[in-house]
């Protein structure tokens, strides 16, 4: 019942904002709507630093959280709704992004060159990440329809000081070295493991932690022609998560809870987490403890073992902007997003941390030409370039292993996985649990 009212609560904040096409001072309205703060901040920079558009358009954010699966049905009913309540922009994560780029939800997404884009001139000189376009591409027409401003290959961030006492060197090619960098198995991660054991650490703090890099590196997705699919590396996270839990390699959190937090402190007793560069400025750093207990400036980045991304967000227009008025100036703000890379653009701010002044925490972006132009030394990596380990990584990015049901899936999956791996089920009926969850609430066939 709560998710319910809250549903409700969400589509009437919609349309409430929605509903004017026009503000009171008579400016048109440029409709927004995401799921965080991240992206409308972003518009607000934009409308601040193009003085000339502000004078004509107010713009108007609907933000819906995702939890408790919120945003979507929110974002499902505006734009199905079209015309003026419908956002202009609007933003989807990795986790539900190919619903809107490229499956059920595809149809009300804007080409990037019906905008008026020159999406493979701007795409080429801004050397966009090729994986970005993969899943940003429609099948259907073969258009681009939606951009990412980050670029989210993942390394292993580890904690220095346990290096040390556990090696005697925490320079980050011995590490990598450790774990296996480049191997493409977990063989060496797990030498590494009872290692650490030895001297009273974790290596990570739960599987979710190992989970993003095996799902994100594995060479299908969950659906294959439209039947459930269980690829092999997917398959193996059962008996990786067990061999975690049998030999007390983790602390069995999970990840976006009190204890995953309290991990990132010093005195947590945790090597390593498996992440992007937004892991650390958004998810570490917050959680790296103060004073006495502070992890701050004790960590390092490394290659991992296993390449893969995590995460991301893009940005789409509605096709109902086309040939609209407002055609232009949401082009030139989805460009100054997703595609500019002088040092005015966001993504130049974003990889420095200037966007909100000096200071600011530096991103891995989704442009090679910025990242070239860009320092990504970090006090919080004791003075390490993180571009160094983070922009190789994106290399291994594959955008071709999503579906738009990954995010259900994934829940039915991890659940299955734990109840394996705390002794409830079997491997067998673990398999047999999730696939049945599938079937039960998912139009996909399940062999």
């Amino acid at each position: 019942m709560k998710k319910v009212l809250a549903l409700a609560l969400a589509l009437c904040m919609v349309f409430s904002f929605c509903a004017m096409s026009a503000s009171a001072d008579g400016k048109a309205t440029i409709n927004v709507m995401s799921f965080t703060d991240e992206v409308p901040g972003m518009i607000a920079k934009y409308m601040e630093a193009h003085p000339d558009v502000a004078e004509k358009y107010d713009v108007k954010t609907t933000i819906v959280a995702t939890t408790d699966g919120l945003y979507q049905p929110a974002l499902d009913q505006a734009l199905s709704a079209g015309g003026a309540e419908a956002p202009d922009i609007y933003c989807a994560e990795a986790a539900f992004v190919l619903k809107y780029a490229q499956g059920d939800a595809a149809e009300y997404a804007a080409a990037y060159e019906d905008l008026g884009i020159d999406v493979a001139a701007a795409t080429e000189a801004a050397d966009i990440a090729q994986y970005t376009i993969d899943i940003g591409t429609r099948p259907s027409d073969g258009k681009l329809v939606g951009l990412g401003y980050q670029a989210t290959g993942g390394a292993f961030i580890y904690r220095r000081s346990i290096a040390q006492d556990v090696w005697g060197n925490d320079d980050p090619e011995f590490v990598a070295e450790k774990i296996g960098a480049g191997s493409g198995n977990w063989d060496k991660f797990f030498e590494a493991a009872a290692e650490l054991k030895e001297k009273g650490y974790a290596i990570v703090s739960g599987d979710g932690d190992m989970w993003h890099a095996v799902e994100n590196s594995s060479p299908t997705g969950w659906i294959v022609d439209g039947a459930l699919n269980i690829d092999p590396a997917r398959e193996a996270f059962l008996d990786l998560s067990k061999q975690l839990m049998d030999n007390g390699y983790h602390h069995d959190t999970q990840d976006w809870t009190e204890g995953w937090f309290a991990d990132m402190q010093k005195n947590g007793g945790v090597f390593g987490f498996y992440g992007p560069a937004w892991l650390i400025n958004y998810t570490i750093a917050p959680n790296c403890g103060s004073d006495d207990n502070s992890s701050y400036g004790d960590w390092a980045v490394c290659t991992p073992n296993i390449g893969f991304f995590w995460g991301g967000t893009w940005v789409l227009a509605s096709k109902y902007v086309v040939g609209s008025e407002k055609a232009d100036v949401v082009a030139d703000i989805i460009k100054w997003i997703t595609l500019d890379c002088d040092e005015t653009s966001l993504q130049y701010y974003w990889a420095n941390g200037t966007l909100n002044g000096e200071g600011g925490t530096k991103d891995t972006v989704a442009s090679g030409t910025v990242m070239a132009m860009s320092n990504g030394e970090m006090e919080f990596l004791g003075g390490q370039n993180m571009f160094d380990v983070f922009v190789p990584a994106n290399q291994y990015a594959n955008g071709k292993n999503l579906t738009q049901y990954d995010e259900t899936i994934n829940t039915y999956w991890r659940d299955a996985v734990r109840q394996y791996t705390s002794g409830a089920l079997s491997r067998d009926d673990a398999l047999n649990a999730f696939k049945q969850n599938v079937a039960d609430n998912l139009d996909v066939e399940v062999n």
